[in-house]
């Protein structure tokens, strides 16, 4: 027998619970922007220095948090890593745009 949630239309499974996909986004995106300050920082740092790492590290507690206060499972990590990277990528392309202009 399938039971269908009142707000989804897939049907409820005990191994994977609903989650809205408007939160996954909203954290997704969530993590592309914290980390677009800090990819811009991280560009300039010498590479694999104390800096850089804390630059790239420094969001995962952010995400983390929002990922497990609002119950979401483990199968969402691949899509705000991905979120992550993007933003961390975005934010060095700026600093290099920005110092190649000067």
């Amino acid at each position: 027998m399938i039971h269908y949630n009142g707000w989804m239309s897939v049907p409820a499974s005990p191994l994977l619970p609903p989650v809205p996909w408007a939160l996954v986004a909203l954290i997704g995106a969530a993590a592309l922007a914290v980390n677009i300050p800090l990819g811009y920082a991280r560009e300039g740092f010498r590479k694999f220095s104390l800096a850089w790492f804390v630059c790239i590290h420094l969001s995962i507690p952010l995400i983390a948090w929002l990922r497990l206060s609002n119950h979401v499972g483990a199968w969402g990590i691949p899509a705000f890593v991905a979120c992550a990277v993007l933003g961390q990528l975005a934010g060095g392309k700026v600093r290099r745009i920005l110092r190649d202009r000067a």
